[in-house]
């Protein structure tokens, strides 16, 4: 039980930076996107679209469902074929995804952070 313990411990600071290490964003190179969405999932931690624009479609990560639930985006508005406007920021070794801080869809500005 305590090696259980102790192996626990060390695994969760690994585990929270993990999710929460939004420095693999490039927060000095804004973007904003406009494109289709191709997918979408609301799930926890993150929800995501992918989203084709022209040229390239895009990975976004967004806020956790909840947080957008509470801020007016339902999960229905980021159905395959909607239209959405993202800004938000590069990832610096994934050049097709991005960190998304708001998303503008059906006409609704929305804050993700």
């Amino acid at each position: 039980m305590k090696r259980l313990l102790i192996a626990a411990a060390l695994g969760m600071p690994a585990a929270a930076w993990a999710h929460h290490g939004w420095s693999e964003y490039d927060s000095s190179k804004g973007l904003k996107l406009t494109g289709k969405v191709v997918a979408s999932g609301y799930e926890h931690p993150h929800g995501h679209v992918r989203l084709e624009t022209p040229g390239k479609t895009w990975n976004v990560v967004l806020a956790p469902p909840s947080r957008m639930e509470r801020r007016g985006l339902e999960k229905g508005a980021l159905k395959p074929g909607a239209t959405v406007t993202v800004e938000g920021y590069p990832n610096r070794s994934k050049a097709e995804e991005m960190r998304a801080e708001r998303i503008r869809v059906n006409g609704k500005s929305v804050e993700l952070r």
